[in-house]
């Protein structure tokens, strides 16, 4: 059961990031609030948002918790306003790159990624593609840079889009957007 503080807190949150309307993202890496705790904030592997148990079923909700949502130093998730920063439990990543958009082809190729928070981002050298090899199945997981330090897992049907546009550069598979190579790990 979820307490009335922290029911409090969520709903003044949640005023706070309506009031900055469709602006994007706002400027997190900024500020430096005091750490006010654990209010049972979690984002599953399969992007679900999670308040108090519950799944969060309001996409706007989402979309602005989002924006506000920062990965410090400390390779911990928080949600930041300028007035406190509350702990978000992220099981991989807290976005997922849900849909892709591929311009020109070979060095050319810029690839263009819609998250499931509606993010557009292009791959490139400020939002750089990495693969991590899977422990246990030592397949590859792909993720995108999408501001600061938080990234879009890329999901398995796009990750399957991927391979099929990787080229070998020689020295190994890879993938070029926005003038950068993106080299994929051999397993």
């Amino acid at each position: 059961m979820v307490s009335d503080a922290s029911s409090n807190r969520i709903a003044g949150l949640e005023t706070l990031l309506r009031a900055q309307g469709a602006k994007g993202p706002a400027p997190v890496e900024k500020w430096n609030p005091p750490y006010c705790g654990d209010i049972g904030m979690k984002i599953r592997a399969d992007g679900v948002w999670i308040y108090g148990g519950t799944p969060i079923g309001r996409m706007p909700l989402v979309k602005l918790f989002a924006g506000v949502l920062r990965k410090d130093a400390d390779g911990r998730h928080y949600l930041v306003t300028p007035v406190e920063k509350v702990d978000v439990d992220v099981a991989d990543a807290p976005f997922l790159a849900v849909e892709m958009e591929v311009r020109g082809s070979g060095r050319e190729q810029t690839l263009v990624f819609r998250t499931n928070v509606d993010d557009v981002v292009t791959a490139g050298p400020e939002h750089p593609l990495r693969f991590a090899v899977e422990p246990g199945s030592q397949g590859l997981k792909p993720y995108l840079l999408v501001r600061g330090r938080l990234e879009a897992l890329v999901t398995r049907a796009l990750y399957y889009d991927l391979v099929e546009l990787a080229v070998d550069d020689g020295n190994g598979l890879g993938l070029w957007s926005d003038g950068a190579f993106f080299a994929m790990p051999a397993v």
